[in-house]
């Protein structure tokens, strides 16, 4: 299929933002574009059906003739990672579900936008973590660094890990998450040289 995998340096950092970003971008170059949130935790009652902020987002940016249960197959009302999540309602993510999923947007659409949860090594069940599931949808990787203490070392090791996997890696996005940050360009200057992939956005 068509389309990008968004992923994170951790929870929290922009994913979903830039995710609807990219999804207005492109639908604004005559792209019908399908959102994609496999798996979210931490949700409110909609409608008689557990709903979460992100893919709501997704929905919005991407246009109102999406039906949530197919954008986001898996939603669990707590906000812990999924694989907790997960287990307060005996049921499992399970890989072919989302790979079905998956099939069935894009053959709705001209490209997939696929949001993941948390960073690239989140759990979402025994043996499965976000990263099994990029792999499985093989979608080229963004990775978004949220621009906070720590997100040099969270950086390099997600980039590290994302390429180890063997998928493409598009590039990174860097997403101010912390508006009181300081030493901005530094770090930025310093991700540039660091950081193998190329900087697709600030």
């Amino acid at each position: 299929m068509n389309g990008l995998f968004i992923t994170g340096t951790d929870t929290g950092c922009g994913k979903t933002h830039v995710s609807a970003e990219l999804i207005l971008a492109l639908r604004e170059h005559g792209k019908r574009v399908a959102p994609f949130k496999p798996v979210a935790a931490g949700a409110v009652r909609n409608g008689g059906e557990w709903q979460n902020d992100d893919a709501l987002t997704l929905i919005e940016a991407a246009g109102s003739d999406w039906d949530y249960r197919d954008v986001n197959p898996y939603c669990y009302e707590a906000a812990v990672s999924p694989h907790i999540a997960s287990r307060d309602v005996n049921l499992a993510v399970e890989l072919p579900e989302i790979r079905r999923t998956a099939r069935a947007l894009a053959a709705r659409s001209d490209c997939v936008v696929a949001e993941g949860a948390g960073g690239w090594m989140v759990p979402l069940a025994d043996h499965l973590d976000i990263s099994d599931v990029a792999l499985a949808l093989e979608l080229p990787v963004i990775l978004v660094v949220g621009l906070r203490l720590g997100c040099l070392n969270h950086a390099r090791l997600s980039e590290f890990a994302i390429l180890q996997s063997g998928v493409r890696l598009g590039g990174w996005i860097a997403s101010q998450v912390d508006p009181d940050m300081e030493r901005v360009a530094e770090n930025l200057e310093t991700l540039h040289d660091k950081l193998r992939s190329p900087c697709l956005g600030v």
